[in-house]
């Protein structure tokens, strides 16, 4: 399948490699494998530190995509088997997935730690990512949403009767999932939005992969006579400003001879 699509999109070249030797072909180049500008995707903790070892100096990266994490906000509307069936789709991803429950509804709690119970798929992962997962009640909404803030979550699923509320109030997260019937697996798949997010708390200063992500800005500019006798007075004055004596001068010798 993967094959197929990567013909269809127009790809060149495909590799069958990973883990943190696949970072190292991609970013020093190999006998068979050529040496890229930019490394996208997500992995385990290997692969992400090994992403930002060789960004240092040899490529470019995406942004640290590292052990996948969820947050479920939800209230007492919320469908714990929906919450539990999240719980559990994050934490099949690896032993050192997070999945965190964040409420101001205490009653809530016991319904999805049951879910969660009758549902344990991959059993030997999953038991063990959810040893590190949280359920979590906290005061009140403020409360709900502050916390958010600050753990920044790569993804948030949203289940509240005022989840567009709440949501227009996040300001740190990779990708936000609103209403009961949005699953983080549609995200992944499907719904139109990249699954390559940041983690650990990177979302408060990292965006997606997104379209722009793939895109390399050049930027021109052509001053006219008319324009370097408007601009030279604020160039002239930055220059001085800064000390930079040889940055004046490539103005005033312009404006010298106009």
């Amino acid at each position: 399948a993967i094959l197929f699509a990567a013909e269809t999109a127009g790809v060149s070249k495909i590799f069958k490699a990973g883990g943190i030797q696949a970072i190292a072909a991609m970013a020093y180049g190999t006998e068979s494998v050529p040496k890229v500008y930019k490394i996208f995707g997500p992995g385990n903790q290997y692969v992400t530190a090994a992403k930002q070892l060789v960004s240092l100096k040899e490529v470019a990266i995406d942004m640290p995509a590292g052990p996948s994490e969820v947050e479920v906000i939800a209230d007492e509307s919320a469908n714990p088997a929906f919450i539990a069936a999240d719980f559990l789709s994050q934490a099949e991803h690896g032993m050192d997935s997070q999945a965190m429950l964040v409420t101001a509804s205490e009653s809530i709690v016991e319904p999805v730690m049951q879910a969660i119970r009758d549902r344990l798929p991959r059993k030997e992962i999953t038991e063990k990512s959810l040893s590190h997962s949280r359920l979590i009640v906290l005061k009140d909404k403020q409360e709900v949403i502050d916390f958010t803030n600050l753990y920044a979550p790569e993804h948030l699923i949203i289940q509240t009767t005022d989840y567009a509320d709440i949501a227009g109030q996040v300001e740190n997260a990779g990708s936000v999932f609103m209403g009961p019937y949005t699953p983080e697996s549609a995200g992944d798949y499907a719904s139109g939005t990249n699954h390559t997010l940041p983690t650990n708390g990177y979302a408060k200063a990292y965006s997606g992969v997104n379209l722009d992500s793939f895109i390399k800005k050049i930027t021109f500019q052509e001053i006219t006579a008319d324009g370097i006798r408007l601009l030279g007075g604020t160039i002239r004055t930055m220059a001085a400003n800064e000390q930079l004596d040889a940055h004046k001068n490539a103005v005033t010798i312009r404006l010298n001879t106009l």
